[in-house]
């Protein structure tokens, strides 16, 4: 006797599933929101054939009463006429009808999950017209966030309708949302705001990964910490931390400005007449082309000996194209072979502002010339390397051939390293 192809033949598990999948995709949820009149639909069904009926009569005849009407109750079974000369003619299941929605809903047990998303989509059509149509378009998405969705509503009302001057999102007035709950779903606030808000009040220069610069609210300002060299003070303080946006021009009497991104570099740079140093941090210098006084005065940048310090140098140099190096260099790595270490994940690609010394070594950097992913963290250059390209500095300031169009100009010179930290 032949063996049996009822592996084959549909269930009323295939069919739930092939009805789940177009659930799934949203396909009803969306002909339901939009208004679209219900057809009754049919799932053909794959069964015995009439040799199967004298073969494989009791794997046919069970297979059968799995389709038994009293069995599913929310569907229709179509039978048709099957067998022959030797097992007669029998009604086997041939289509399952589904002939209501409510039907469909019973089937897939999703009856309450239905029923509160109709609620969901009522009251954004009163309240958010414009957000009632994405929830149509996108059922499963409310569906997914069903329980949140209450308050994401309410997020996008109150945001949609304040008009008042620009607010911190700790300002956001809703109740059960705070800073947490927006930054927890910010993806699909970012993607409803989108769809809700008109185009001014969206920043598309923003990353859409910046919530509060993309919708205009209040971002954390910038905040560049310095401390005064030799012996100076302001207002009787020799450190203080302020603004990034309102540092609009030096301390008055500085002529030198140096920026570290090292604490400990910081902390212990060299007293400098008429200097003062800045605390940054690593690719955080981009914080410091608010600072437009820097532009007439001459730039200088120490980093790691490493492909993230050439990249924050040409960083820098994209804001200031005058900006100069210092101890980055081959002769310092290579008398520092002891303190190397590895870095990370180094970076790849060309730097356009390198100069040729810089921009060979970088090269070597990247293709492992002196071994694999080589760093000279700056904190590791020894000290009087550090005074010495001081006192270079000073020396080249103290060039009467040095500096004249500057001085013609009446401009005071202001030096910057930068430090690049750990």
């Amino acid at each position: 006797m032949a063996a049996t192809n009822s592996s084959d033949w549909t269930t009323p598990r295939d069919v739930v599933a092939r009805l789940r999948k177009r659930w799934e995709r949203g396909d009803y949820l969306a002909e339901l929101a939009n208004g679209t009149d219900w057809e009754p639909f049919s799932i053909p069904l794959r069964g015995p054939k009439a040799g199967d009926i004298t073969q494989h009569y009791e794997a046919a005849l069970a297979w059968a009463r799995s389709w038994a009407p009293e069995v599913h109750k929310h569907v229709r079974i179509e039978h048709r006429r099957l067998g022959g000369r030797l097992a007669g003619v029998n009604d086997v299941p041939a289509r399952v009808w589904i002939e209501r929605r409510e039907d469909l809903w019973r089937l897939l047990g999703v009856t309450s999950t239905v029923h509160r998303y109709e609620l969901l989509l009522a009251c954004a059509r009163e309240a958010l017209p414009r957000l009632a149509t994405w929830m149509a378009d996108h059922p499963m998405r409310v569906v997914r966030w069903e329980a949140d969705w209450p308050r994401l509503q309410a997020t996008i009302r109150w945001i949609n309708g304040y008009r008042g001057p620009a607010v911190y999102l700790r300002q956001l007035d809703v109740p059960g949302v705070d800073t947490k709950f927006i930054e927890h779903h910010r993806a699909i606030l970012t993607t409803l705001l989108e769809h809700c808000l008109p185009s001014d009040r969206i920043d598309t220069e923003a990353a859409r990964t910046d919530f509060a610069a993309r919708f205009r609210f209040l971002r954390k300002p910038a905040y560049l910490r310095f401390r005064l060299l030799g012996d100076e003070s302001l207002a009787g303080f020799s450190e203080l931390t302020v603004r990034a946006d309102e540092f609009t021009s030096p301390p008055s009497g500085i002529t030198t400005v140096y920026v570290v991104e090292n604490e400990t570099t910081y902390l212990a740079f060299p007293n400098q007449p008429r200097s003062i140093v800045i605390l940054g941090g690593g690719y955080a210098v981009t914080q410091l082309s608010a600072l437009s006084w820097l532009h007439h005065r001459s730039l200088i940048y120490w980093g790691d000996l490493d492909t993230h310090g050439f990249a924050i140098l040409d960083r820098l140099r994209r804001a200031f194209p005058h900006t100069q190096s210092i101890l980055m260099t081959r002769n310092v790595l290579l008398e520092h072979r002891n303190q190397w270490v590895k870095e990370d994940a180094p970076t790849h690609g060309h730097l356009a502002t390198l100069s040729p010394e810089e921009a060979d070594l970088h090269e070597s950097l990247m293709e492992g010339e002196f071994g694999h992913n080589v760093r000279l963290e700056q904190e590791r250059v020894r000290y009087h390397l550090l005074e010495g390209a001081l006192n270079d500095l000073h020396q080249e300031s103290r060039n009467p051939t040095a500096g004249t169009a500057d001085a013609e100009q009446g401009e005071e010179v202001c030096r910057i390293v930068t430090v690049q930290s750990d």
